[in-house]
């Protein structure tokens, strides 16, 4: 399952690509501690989570905004990431995790964040989270929605659509939450689709 952003205008796109261009040209060691420095933040850290494993928590108050941490990965491929998304959740599966860090970045290339100095990947969805992914001369981000306050849990909307959808129990505890990881955009026909489960369930 592919993580999404809904938020990238087509101007957007065109930057995303021209960064994906100039990354793809590194060295992979080149690559490597460029994307190492990028991916440090000193908004959050990585502690226990009640939602899910580990999870990231603001360290100090966040103003409304903020580029909070960089998802940071090797650029691959449409190609590339779905083969590459098919191996980490045949592994997921087996080792009894989540581990899916597929990041959609523009229309030919995506971001693949399995990696360990990628510390955004453990950034936990919630259906009502306190940031937003951007998208900008291609680099994603995560982004404050509001203020958060020190200790708060990072979290941002996965936008997982409707495939698989039953694999991705979601258990963010936020008041609207639909029990699955799906996109705010595709809850209405999860709930449909919940219903119609419901109903074949007990006939």
């Amino acid at each position: 399952m592919t993580k999404k952003n809904e938020t990238d205008p087509r101007p957007a796109r065109k930057r995303a690509l021209r960064g994906a261009v100039r990354e793809l040209k590194l060295s992979d060691e080149e690559l490597e501690v460029l994307l190492r420095r990028r991916g440090r933040s000193d908004w959050c850290e990585a502690r226990k989570s009640g939602i899910h494993a580990r999870g990231l928590f603001a360290t100090q108050a966040i103003p409304k905004g903020t580029r909070v941490i960089e998802y940071v990965g090797p650029i691959v491929s449409k190609a590339q990431a779905q083969r590459r998304a098919t191996s980490q959740e045949r592994r997921a599966k087996e080792g009894g995790g989540g581990a899916v860090y597929i990041f959609d970045l523009n229309r030919k290339h995506d971001v693949d964040g399995n990696v360990p100095y990628n510390t955004a990947r453990l950034a936990n969805h919630s259906c009502d989270p306190v940031c937003e992914t951007e998208i900008s001369k291609g680099r994603i981000h995560l982004v404050a929605l509001r203020n958060i306050k020190r200790g708060e849990e990072i979290t941002y909307d996965y936008n997982f659509d409707l495939d698989s959808w039953e694999e991705h129990p979601c258990k963010c505890g936020a008041r609207g939450c639909v029990g699955y990881i799906v996109g705010e955009t595709h809850r209405p026909a999860l709930k449909k689709a919940i219903r119609t489960r419901k109903k074949e369930k007990r006939s």
